[in-house]
C-alpha cells in the first residue's frame, strides 16, 4: 500500500524557497540598475584557471559575502577585514551595491589579487550554515581561481531577513566571471568584494535567515550543522558536475538561469486557501496553482502527491529536491528564466517513480470544442469528452473530460491511483461546464470513475457518461479504451446507399444477443449468426439494445453506458468484428436505441453532478411513470447533443445500418401515462413535448446527413402525424415531420394478432381487424413487427396464440406469416418464432433450439415452419412487387376484402412496371374448392410461387403444381377470373407464369 506522507518538517529534505519580507532599498536598486553583469566571454580572457576544491576553500576560510545595504556597515566591515553575513540568493543587487561602494573606497589601496570564486554547490545543508565560508562548487571547472589561505574573521553583523532561494545559474555565471578576472596574486577579501564576486548556493530554496550570526568561520561541517539546526530543515540537492563554460542543469535550453539582478523571490508554497480547496477536491483551476509557474525570483514548482515521501524536479542534468510542505504538497523555487521541460521523481515507501507532471500541460480541448458543446452542436462529442489514450505535447497518456456544470470540483479516480483521486484534480474549462485533465503514463485497460463534489459539498463517484467501454456488470467502472479494428466491409457500405430502405427488400430478424446462443461472445456469435441469418434469407438483423445496462432483466432497455457495447459479450472491437462479419455476409445491422429514459442508479446519470442534469429539473417531467426511470431533458442543449451525437456514434464508429428508436410515444406526449394534474401543458397549452419533437427532428436530420444509407425506425404506437415525413414538410398539425425512415405498425400487429387468436368460426365477426390496416397503410412508411414484446409476459409465443390443435396452430402460423410477408410494409420477426417455438421467450435461456434436434420426434414440425420462413424471404427478395412500392398506393389492389364469411382475403401487389403478385389467404380450417377470384386479363397464366400448406412445411399439401389459366368470366369487378382450390389455414402466392 502506498504510504501516507509524514508531517511537514519531519524529513530533512531540500528546503522550500520562501518569500523575502523586505525589498532592496532604492539606493541598492539604483546602483543595481547602473551595474551590469560581466559577460562571460570578456571575463574569460582575463581568467587564470586554477583548480579549487571545497576542502581547500573551507581551509582557507575565505569568506566572500556582502555587507547589509548600509555604507556605514560596509566601512566597518572593510576595516575589520570584511564582515560576512548570510549570502542570500536573489539579493545580487545588494551584493553589487556593496561591492561597488567598497571598490570606490579601496580601489587604490592594493593590487588586484586573486580570490577564490566558487560556484555554488547544490548542497542545502552546508549552504544553510551562516555562509561563513565561501559556497562550495561542484560545477566542474567553473571555479577556476584559487584564493590564498587568507584568514578573515567574520564579525557579528545584523543580518536582514532575506530569502535564500539562490540561483544556480547566476552563481555559475558570476563565479566564472569573477574567477576569470582575478590574478594569481595574493589579495585580501576586501579586494575580492570590490570585484563583484557574487557567491550563491544552488539550492532549490532555503529558509530565511533570522538574525543568524556567524563567529569565526572554521573549516569543517560543525558550523554548517550548527547553523542548519537553527534554520528550517534542509536537504542536499543533488547536482552534477558540468564542464567549464557550460551552463549547469542541461545546456540544451531545458533550464536557463536568471542573472543576479532579477527581482526578489517569493514563496513557492501553495497558499492556505488553494491548499484547502485542493485537499477538499473543490478547486476549479488546479493547473494555475500546481505545476511550474514563473514568479518573481524564478520558476516556482509545486506538486500535490499524497503519500509521497519526497518529490524532485528533473530537467536535463538539473535535479532539484522540492520542500515537503506537508499533506502531500511539495514546492520549490528554481532561479530559471523560463519553464523548462521537466519530469518529477516521486519517492514512495519502497519505490521511486519518474513521471511527467500532469499539471504542466495545456488543455486538450480547444475553444471550438467548448463552443460546440455549449451550443449543443458537437456532432462528434465522443471525440471530445470521455477518456482517450493520446499523445499530448509529445507525451503519451490519457485525456479525461466530463460535463458537470453544477460540480464544485471533479477528480479522476481509478486503478492507476488506487481509487484515490485526491492528487488528480481536474480543471474547469470556463463556463462550458466541462472538466478536463491529461494524465501521463495512464493507458488502455485502466478502470476509472469521476469523483464529483456536489454543490452541497458531498461526494459521489460516477461512471463516465461517455465511456466507450465498461466493466462486466454488475461491476460499474468505466474502462479506458481505443479501437485498433480494421474494417473489411467497404463494399457493403458503398452499396447500402443505392436505394432507400422503404424502396428495397427489408425483412428483419430480431435477436437478443446474450440469449440467442447463451454463453457465446461477440466473436463466437460472429462465427454462427451470419450464416444462420443468411440461410434464412433475412436482409437485416435487429439487435435488442447493445449499449451497456446494469440489469440483464431489462433486456438492455435501461441503459447506463450509452456509448459502450455491453461488456457481457466482449470488447468494443469484438462487437465491431460481429458487425463486420454480418456485413461481409450481406446482412445489414439494425440496433435498438433508447433515448427516452435512463435508470436511477446512483453511479450513473441520475443527478450526475448533484442536481438534475440529464433529467428534467421538473420532477413531474423527469420521472417516467411506467418504468420508474428518468426522462431526458430534451430542451437542454448539452443533453440533446449527448443523444444526437450518440446516434451518430453508433452509425459511424460501429457501422450500424439503422437505429430502431424505442418508446417514441412516451417522448412525444407530456401526458403519456400521466393523470390530470401530473403534467404541465406546453407553451401553446397542448400536450405535445415540443423539446422532444425538436430533438427527434435534429437527430434524424443529423444522422441522415452524416451517414448515407442508414435508416432510422420509430417504435411509435400512436397516430402522431408525420413520423416518417421529412422534417421540413409541415403537416395538418403544424409540425414538420419527425424525419424517421420507417415506423413500426403497432396497429397492424395488434389487430392482426387479435384476429388470429379467435377461433376460425368467430373470425368472420372480426374480419375488419385484418383489413383496417389498409385504410392507413400509406400514411407512413411501415414495418410490420412481430417483436419480442409480443412473445413475453404471458402473451404467449406466436404459435401458442393460434387456436386449435397442434396441426392447426402450426398451420395458422404459416398462413399468418404468408399474409404478413405479402402485406405492404417491411417485415420483422423475433427469434424463436421462425421455427414455431411453443414457449415464451426468456432472456435466461433463449430460444428452444432443441426443438430442431433431429432426435426430437416433433422436429419436422418446427423445421417445416423454419423452411417456410426461408422460402418466403427468398421469393420476397426476388420479387420487386412485394417491396418496391411498399409506400405507394399504386403497389396494392384489393381483389376481395369483404369475404368475411369465408375468412378469405385476396389482393394484388405490383411493381413499378405493373407486374403483379396475387396473394390469397384462407383463415378457415376447411378446403375451399374452385374458389373464384377476379384477376387482371393481361396475365395469360399464374404460377404458384409459395403455398404455406405444402407438405415440406408440414401442411396437407393442397397445392397447384400446374399453371392456373384465367377464364374470361368477370369477377370481383375484373374482366377475368381464375378458380383455385384454397388449402385450409393457408396463404398462397401466385405470380405470372
Amino acid at each position: 500500500m502506498t504510504p501516507r506522507p509524514e508531517s511537514s518538517g519531519s524529513r530533512p529534505k531540500g528546503t522550500a524557497g520562501e518569500k523575502i519580507p523586505e525589498q532592496p532599498t532604492a539606493a541598492q536598486q539604483k546602483s543595481a540598475t547602473r551595474k551590469t553583469a560581466v559577460p562571460k566571454q570578456g571575463a574569460a580572457k582575463k581568467a587564470a584557471p586554477a583548480k579549487a576544491t571545497a576542502k581547500k576553500a573551507a581551509a582557507a576560510k575565505t569568506t566572500v559575502g556582502k555587507t547589509v545595504a548600509k555604507k556605514a556597515a560596509t566601512k566597518k566591515a572593510a576595516a575589520e577585514k570584511t564582515a560576512v553575513e548570510q549570502p542570500a540568493a536573489g539579493t545580487a543587487t545588494a551584493k553589487k551595491t556593496a561591492a561597488k561602494k567598497t571598490a570606490v573606497k579601496k580601489s587604490a589601496a592594493k593590487k588586484a589579487t586573486t580570490v577564490k570564486a566558487t560556484a555554488a554547490k547544490t548542497t542545502a545543508v552546508k549552504a544553510a550554515a551562516s555562509k561563513s565560508t565561501a559556497a562550495e562548487t561542484v560545477a566542474g571547472k567553473a571555479a577556476a581561481a584559487k584564493s590564498p589561505a587568507a584568514k578573515t574573521t567574520a564579525k557579528k553583523a545584523p543580518a536582514k531577513k532575506a530569502g535564500t532561494a539562490e540561483r544556480a545559474a547566476a552563481t555559475t555565471t558570476a563565479a566564472e566571471a569573477a574567477a576569470k578576472k582575478t590574478t594569481p596574486a595574493k589579495a585580501t577579501a576586501k579586494k575580492a568584494a570590490a570585484k563583484k564576486t557574487a557567491t550563491a548556493t544552488s539550492t532549490v530554496a532555503e529558509s530565511p535567515a533570522k538574525k543568524t550570526t556567524a563567529g569565526k568561520a572554521s573549516a569543517g561541517e560543525a558550523v554548517a550543522k550548527k547553523s542548519a539546526a537553527k534554520k528550517a530543515p534542509a536537504r542536499k540537492a543533488a547536482a552534477r558536475k558540468a564542464p567549464a563554460g557550460q551552463a549547469p542543469a542541461g545546456d540544451a535550453g531545458s533550464a536557463q538561469f536568471v542573472p543576479p539582478e532579477m527581482e526578489v523571490a517569493v514563496s513557492p508554497a501553495v497558499d492556505a486557501v488553494d491548499r484547502e480547496r485542493l485537499l477538499a477536491g473543490t478547486h476549479h483551476a488546479p493547473h494555475s496553482v500546481l505545476g511550474a509557474h514563473p514568479v518573481p525570483g524564478g520558476i516556482a514548482f509545486r506538486a500535490f502527491r499524497p503519500y509521497a515521501l519526497s518529490v524532485a524536479v528533473v530537467s536535463g542534468e538539473l535535479r532539484a529536491e522540492l520542500h515537503n510542505d506537508g499533506e502531500g504538497f511539495f514546492s520549490g523555487l528554481l532561479p530559471l528564466r523560463e519553464v523548462p521541460a521537466y519530469r518529477l521523481v516521486v519517492e514512495y515507501e519502497g519505490t521511486v517513480l519518474e513521471t511527467e507532471d500532469a499539471y504542466r500541460f495545456l488543455p486538450t480541448l480547444g475553444d471550438l470544442d467548448l463552443h460546440l458543446i455549449g451550443e449543443g452542436r458537437h456532432e462528434e462529442l465522443w471525440t471530445a469528452l470521455g477518456a482517450h489514450p493520446t499523445t499530448h505535447e509529445g507525451v503519451t497518456g490519457t485525456r479525461f473530460a466530463v460535463w458537470a456544470p453544477n460540480a464544485r470540483g471533479v477528480r479522476v479516480t481509478g486503478t492507476f491511483n488506487f481509487w484515490d483521486g485526491t492528487g488528480h484534480v481536474m480543471r474547469s474549462l470556463g463556463s462550458s461546464g466541462v472538466w478536463e485533465l491529461f494524465l501521463p503514463d495512464v493507458g488502455e485497460g485502466e478502470l476509472y470513475k469521476f469523483e464529483i463534489t456536489r454543490p452541497d459539498g458531498s461526494k459521489t463517484q460516477r461512471a463516465d457518461p461517455m465511456a466507450r467501454r465498461t466493466e462486466v456488470p454488475p461491476a460499474t467502472s468505466s474502462v479506458i479504451t481505443s479501437s485498433e479494428y480494421e474494417w473489411g466491409d467497404a463494399e457493403w457500405l458503398a452499396r447500402r446507399a443505392e436505394a432507400p430502405a422503404h424502396e428495397a427488400p427489408f425483412s428483419v430478424y430480431e435477436i437478443h444477443l446474450p440469449s440467442w446462443r447463451p454463453g457465446l461472445t461477440y466473436r463466437q456469435l460472429a462465427e454462427q449468426l451470419p450464416g444462420y441469418v443468411k440461410n434464412l434469407g433475412f436482409t437485416h438483423v435487429e439487435l435488442m439494445p447493445v449499449a451497456e445496462h446494469p440489469f440483464g432483466g431489462s433486456w438492455g432497455y435501461q441503459v447506463t453506458g450509452f456509448y459502450a457495447p455491453t461488456a457481457r459479450l466482449g470488447t468494443p472491437d469484438d462487437f465491431r468484428y460481429l458487425v463486420d462479419s454480418l456485413h461481409r455476409a450481406g446482412i445489414g445491422v439494425l440496433m435498438d436505441w433508447v433515448p427516452a429514459h435512463f435508470p436511477r442508479d446512483d453511479w450513473a446519470l441520475a443527478e450526475f453532478d448533484g442536481r438534475p442534469l440529464y433529467e428534467h429539473e421538473d420532477p413531474l417531467r423527469a420521472a417516467h411513470p411506467d418504468w420508474g426511470t428518468l426522462e431526458f431533458d430534451f430542451g437542454r442543449n448539452e443533453v440533446r447533443n449527448f443523444l444526437v451525437a450518440n446516434a451518430v456514434y453508433w452509425c459511424e464508429e460501429f457501422h450500424i445500418d439503422g437505429l430502431r428508436v424505442d418508446a417514441v410515444a412516451s417522448m412525444l406526449y407530456l401526458d403519456y401515462s400521466r393523470e390530470p394534474g401530473q403534467w404541465t401543458p406546453n407553451e401553446h397549452g397542448g400536450r405535445e413535448n415540443l423539446d422532444a419533437v425538436a430533438f427527434l427532428q435534429e437527430m434524424n436530420a443529423t444522422v441522415y446527413r452524416r451517414v448515407p444509407g442508414v435508416v432510422t425506425i420509430a417504435e411509435e404506437s400512436t397516430a402522431w402525424d408525420g413520423v416518417t415525413r421529412a422534417t421540413h414538410h409541415k403537416g395538418p398539425s403544424g409540425f414538420g415531420g419527425l424525419g424517421f425512415g420507417l415506423k413500426w405498425n403497432m396497429g397492424w400487429m395488434h389487430d392482426s394478432l387479435q384476429y388470429m387468436s379467435h377461433e376460425p368460426v368467430h373470425r368472420k365477426y372480426h374480419h375488419g381487424e385484418m383489413t383496417f390496416s389498409m385504410v392507413y397503410a400509406y400514411s407512413e412508411n411501415y414495418v410490420l413487427p412481430i417483436s419480442h414484446d409480443e412473445v413475453v409476459h404471458g402473451k404467449r409465443s406466436l404459435v401458442s396464440k393460434m387456436p386449435g390443435d397442434w396441426w392447426q396452430q402450426r398451420a395458422g402460423v404459416r398462413a399468418y406469416l404468408g399474409f404478413m410477408w405479402a402485406h405492404p410494409g417491411k417485415q420483422l420477426l423475433f427469434m424463436g418464432q421462425e421455427f414455431a417455438q411453443g414457449a415464451e421467450w426468456s432472456e435466461a435461456h433463449g430460444p428452444d433450439w432443441w426443438l430442431l434436434d433431429p432426435g426430437y420426434g416433433a422436429e419436422p414440425d418446427h423445421r417445416g415452419v423454419r423452411d417456410l420462413v426461408r422460402d418466403l424471404n427468398t421469393v420476397y427478395r426476388a420479387t420487386p412487387a412485394l417491396w418496391r412500392l411498399d409506400t405507394d398506393p399504386a403497389g396494392f389492389e384489393w381483389i376481395v376484402g369483404d369475404a368475411a364469411d369465408d375468412n378469405v382475403l385476396a389482393f394484388l401487389r405490383l411493381d413499378p412496371e405493373g407486374v403483379p403478385v396475387l396473394a390469397v389467404s384462407n383463415f378457415a380450417p376447411v378446403t375451399r374448392q374452385d374458389y373464384r377470384l377476379g384477376v387482371p386479363e393481361d396475365v395469360p397464366a399464374w404460377h404458384e410461387a409459395v403455398n404455406t400448406d405444402a407438405a415440406r412445411y408440414g401442411g396437407s399439401d393442397v397445392t397447384h403444381p400446374d399453371p392456373v389459366k384465367p377464364e374470361p368470366q368477370p369477377w370481383h369487378g375484373r374482366p377475368a377470373s381464375i378458380r383455385l382450390t384454397l388449402p385450409p389455414l393457408a396463404t398462397v402466392w401466385l405470380r405470372p407464369a
